[in-house]
């Protein structure tokens, strides 16, 4: 028997976790010789394909000269090419490249920043607000700022207290846009979003006017707007940023999964220069007081240079814009389904008659489902969604949606 506690797994289920001994392309192969396609991106990661050849490379190479080293003090090479790389394709007003190892960890890098840039400008604001279904994470300050609900009941008594707008749903988005107008006149240290897509929230799609007019009314007042990317970044919404389709630059953004392509953990908080400025300074008690032991590591730097080289040289938003168009044509086709919703390379809908629940019984049995037919679907509660490799061929694509249509019929 195993000793290893699994991320998200009921061991009391008794549900199988199979072993998987590699990884190419859109396809996971298994110990006992299955062949599983990979139709979530391994959790959002994976954006080019696994083992992209060009990321494996590079990895090699930097493996072969350097592995680890402290980056308090001290720089290298791969980190200072993805800086400069970031620098050349995000928004030119977030100047400053801060490294962590984690979307959580980048998220809570934000947190910090803003609420330090606050205090060393002799104005400290606490506040946080935050979007209705957003998650941003699993550590204690990522946990506060997502939603409250059966992934953190447990945890409750260590959370901070935020302010929360409520979702733009169809229909209701002034209601969100007046809340947050009235939320900002008490003067809070900043919003924090996921753009245009709340993920682990049920796959929930917002408009792109909805997001430009957030970030004006938090500028109109004086709040900080940090997006967090971690999922919608690296073109999952269609775009390289998801804020990009709103005509949208924050103050503070976060960048992970997709960052090295989906092959090794890195995570960046990219800040416009105010932000940096305001912890600049000859006093060390105004320091930035983070890090963590693998800040930077060079191995992963080198396969985030490798990735941000392939954004630069290759179509990717091409093939992209391709796989948008080919999963917008099956899902469309799907009986027995609803609330289609498709955003870039993301689509998803909902099964049987209840709305977006995570805790759905429905869950557990589509997982299984899925799985016996060597999909790795992993439905949020009754929300099927689909975010696979740009890379993903027709023939599998017809597979994954398929199987998602049968699921359908066996509900109806």
């Amino acid at each position: 028997m195993s000793a290893v506690w699994h991320p998200f797994t009921q061991h009391g289920l008794g549900e199988p976790i199979p072993t998987v001994v590699r990884a190419e392309g859109a396809a996971l192969f298994t110990s006992d010789g299955r062949r599983v396609i990979d139709a979530i991106s391994s959790w959002w990661v994976t954006t080019h394909g696994h083992r992209e050849p060009r990321i494996m490379a590079a990895i090699a190479d930097q493996a072969a000269r350097m592995d680890q080293i402290i980056f308090a003090g001290w720089t290298h090479e791969p980190a200072e090419a993805v800086a400069a790389g970031l620098l050349r394709l995000m928004p030119d007003t977030l100047t400053r490249v801060f490294f962590s190892d984690s979307g959580s960890t980048s998220v809570e890098v934000a947190l910090k920043m803003a609420l330090g840039f606050w205090l060393n400008r002799g104005e400290p604001r606490h506040r946080i607000l935050v979007l209705e279904h957003g998650y941003h994470g699993d550590t204690i300050g990522t946990m506060s700022v997502g939603a409250r609900g059966a992934f953190n009941r447990a945890y409750e008594p260590l959370l901070f207290d935020v302010a929360t707008i409520p979702f733009p749903a169809a229909g209701r988005e002034q209601t969100t846009l007046d809340a947050l107008e009235t939320a900002c006149r008490e003067a809070p240290a900043a919003l924090i979003v996921e753009p245009l897509v709340c993920g682990a929230g049920g796959m929930l799609v917002y408009p792109a006017w909805v997001l430009a007019e957030m970030r004006a009314i938090c500028a109109r007042y004086g709040v900080l707007f940090i997006a967090d990317e971690v999922m919608t970044g690296w073109g999952r919404t269609g775009t390289l940023l998801a804020c990009e389709q709103a005509g949208v630059v924050p103050d503070i953004l976060c960048l992970s999964k997709g960052l090295t392509g989906g092959a090794v953990p890195l995570a960046v908080t990219m800040a416009s220069e105010a932000i940096y400025q305001a912890h600049r300074s000859e006093d060390r008690a105004r320091m930035f007081f983070h890090s963590s032991s693998y800040t930077a590591n060079p191995i992963a730097c080198a396969a985030a240079a490798a990735n941000i080289a392939i954004w630069e040289e290759e179509p990717v938003l091409a093939r992209i814009a391709d796989l948008a168009a080919r999963q917008a044509v099956r899902i469309s086709a799907l009986p027995g389904v609803r609330n289609v919703r498709t955003l870039g390379t993301i689509a998803a809908v909902d099964l049987g008659t209840e709305g977006a629940d995570y805790m759905s019984a429905l869950g557990p049995r589509l997982l299984a489902f899925f799985r016996e037919r060597d999909l790795l679907l992993r439905p949020l509660g009754n929300v099927v969604y689909v975010m696979p490799p740009y890379c993903i061929g027709d023939d599998d694509l017809d597979a994954v949606y398929a199987a998602i249509g049968e699921a359908a019929a066996g509900l109806a």
